[in-house]
C-alpha cells in the first residue's frame, strides 16, 4: 500500500481529499494534517510515501514544507494540491522535487488518474531493477499529463504544463514572448508548444492588428480544457 499524508488548512477539504484517496486501490491515508508543523511532524513519526500538500497554510506555505523535507533528508514524494495558479509557484515546487501540481477545484476522477499514474511510477522506481529510458519517460509523462492526450515525441509534459499554467493564470490573451518570460523558457520553445496545443484544441489563437506590419499572435487557454 502507498501511504499518503493529506495536508490542507481547511479541515473539511482535508476530509474530502482523504476520502478520495481512500477510494483509489493501492492507496491508504496514513494521516491528515492542517498545518505545516503538523505535516512535518507526521513525516517524522511514521511512514509516508506521498504527500498531497496544500500551498496556503497558516504557519508556513507548502513550498517551505517541501524545502524543509529535503533539508532533513526525507525523500517523500509530493503532489501540490492548491488553488495557487501562478507559474512561479509551479516552478519552485518542481525545483524542490514536487512530482505534480493539481489545481483546485478538482474531481475525484482527476485525482484518481494522477494517483494511478503515480502508483505506476512508484512501482517502477521502487522495484530496484532496470528500466528502459522510454519506460521512465512514459511513466513520468503519464504522471504530468495524466488524463491528457499523449504528447508527440520530443515534447516534454513538464514544459507543456508550464505553458498551460501561464495561460490559465493570465487575465487575457498572451503573446508567445509573454508566455516564454512567465514560464522561464525561450520564445522558440513557447511557440513550439503553443502550436501543438492549438492543433489539439487546447489553446485558442487570436490576431491583434496594429497600424502597420504583421498581426501579433495572441493565445488563450480554451475553456473546459
Amino acid at each position: 500500500m502507498i501511504e499518503v499524508l493529506v495536508v490542507d488548512d481547511d479541515i473539511r477539504v482535508t476530509q474530502i481529499n482523504a476520502a478520495y484517496v481512500s477510494r483509489v486501490p493501492g492507496f491508504r491515508v496514513a494521516a491528515q494534517a492542517h498545518s505545516a508543523a503538523a505535516a512535518l511532524a507526521a513525516v517524522e513519526s511514521q511512514r509516508v510515501d506521498l504527500i498531497l500538500l496544500d500551498h496556503y497554510m497558516p504557519d508556513r506555505n507548502g513550498l517551505t514544507v517541501v524545502r524543509e523535507l529535503r533539508r532533513l533528508g526525507h525523500r517523500t514524494d509530493v503532489i501540490m494540491v492548491t488553488a495557487a495558479r501562478d507559474v512561479a509557484t509551479v516552478q519552485e515546487a518542481m525545483r524542490h522535487g514536487a512530482l505534480q501540481y493539481l489545481v483546485k477545484p478538482f474531481t475525484y476522477a482527476g485525482l484518481r488518474t494522477k494517483l494511478e499514474a503515480y502508483a505506476a511510477l512508484h512501482q517502477t522506481l521502487e522495484g530496484g531493477g532496470e528500466a528502459e529510458q522510454g519506460d521512465v519517460d512514459r511513466l513520468f509523462g503519464a504522471l504530468w499529463a495524466a488524463g491528457e492526450p499523449g504528447l508527440p515525441k520530443g515534447h516534454s509534459p513538464t514544459t507543456a504544463e508550464l505553458v498551460r499554467q501561464a495561460l490559465r493564470g493570465a487575465d487575457g490573451p498572451l503573446s508567445a514572448q509573454e508566455i516564454a518570460e512567465s514560464a522561464g523558457m525561450s520564445r522558440q520553445t513557447a511557440q513550439r508548444y503553443l502550436k501543438l496545443l492549438e492543433r489539439t484544441g487546447r489553446v485558442r489563437l487570436t490576431l491583434r492588428y496594429g497600424e502597420t506590419g504583421r498581426p501579433e499572435h495572441r493565445y488563450t487557454w480554451a475553456t473546459g480544457s
